[in-house]
């Protein structure tokens, strides 16, 4: 029977209306964390970037040797180079072919004149005709031959595109406007293809996560303005906030909140956007006030 009373009176100061000089809803602060990865295998051969860095958007902040990859993209152009050379000897052919085929034409339209009027025989006809009929076949003979040559070079030029695609990912680009919140690896060190080489927040922007009982939803709406407190040396230190999102289902209470009876709660979670001045950090506790308790 204690028991029950206990429970009914903390469920009641959780999901009521609170004394004014109490705030409405406690949580922590929290940011989207991205963790780089390396995209190459080999040694880094620089990584400009420390703890508590602050780095741009799309800065060079490493580079991954890449000289063997280098040396193949060389070797692959030279090759190319050589099959081009095939190539360019299959195509002079054709070029011949084709100016000898163009004067055959000109023959043949000149003997069918010269027979329909009687002055060229009917051997000088047929003639003419094998000579068309033989230069037709042979441009097509040197098309058949220069076509494998052909394929042959597309298909080094997709191992080109590949290695430049390595090259690329061999510079380590920094995705975000951020905050270096951890640094795993040191130049000279040798990385593989997804090994972490730092983690990246932006914390100009913090994430106060709370959790409100039901009686509270009515109370709070996104975009609704806050005020957000945290602990100072003498006082607390207020920020406004603004609530961007509220879960549209229940859940039971998180384990951070102390007591049993109100871990066994069902609440919704919370967000609040508060521009961080440089004092907030990760994880740091504070309290959400719908109305400022001052």
């Amino acid at each position: 029977m204690k028991k029950s009373i206990l429970y009914i009176t903390v469920l009641a100061i959780f999901s009521c209306n609170k004394d004014k000089n109490e705030a409405d809803a406690f949580g922590n602060f929290e940011a989207t964390e991205i963790t780089i990865s390396s995209e190459a295998n080999g040694k880094i051969e620089f990584l400009k970037l420390e703890e508590g860095d602050l780095l741009q958007e799309n800065a060079l902040v490493g580079q991954i040797d890449t000289t063997q990859l280098y040396l193949n993209k060389q070797q692959l152009l030279a090759s190319k180079n050589t099959i081009y050379s095939k190539s360019t000897n299959v195509l002079s052919q054709r070029n011949v072919l084709n100016e000898q085929l163009k004067t055959t034409l000109i023959e043949q339209k000149r003997i069918q004149n010269m027979f329909a009027e009687s002055a060229a025989t009917k051997r000088q006809v047929d003639e003419v005709n094998g000579k068309v009929s033989v230069l037709k076949q042979q441009m097509q003979s040197v098309e058949t031959q220069n076509a494998p040559i052909i394929n042959e070079v597309k298909s080094i030029e997709i191992q080109i595109e590949k290695i430049n695609d390595q090259l690329k990912k061999s510079k380590i680009f920094n995705p975000i406007s951020g905050t270096v919140l951890a640094k795993y690896a040191e130049p000279g060190e040798i990385t593989a293809f997804g090994k972490p080489l730092y983690k990246i927040a932006d914390i100009s922007e913090m994430t106060l996560r709370i959790y409100v009982s039901e009686t509270q939803l009515s109370k709070i709406k996104v975009g609704q303005n806050v005020s957000v407190k945290i602990d100072a040396e003498k006082d607390m230190k207020s920020y406004q906030g603004t609530i961007s999102w509220i879960a549209s289902s229940a859940e039971f209470t998180p384990k951070i909140i102390q007591t049993k009876e109100e871990r066994v709660n069902l609440v919704y979670a919370v967000k609040v956007k508060v521009k961080n001045d440089g004092s907030l950090k990760i994880g740091m506790p504070a309290e959400m006030w719908i109305k400022d308790g001052d």
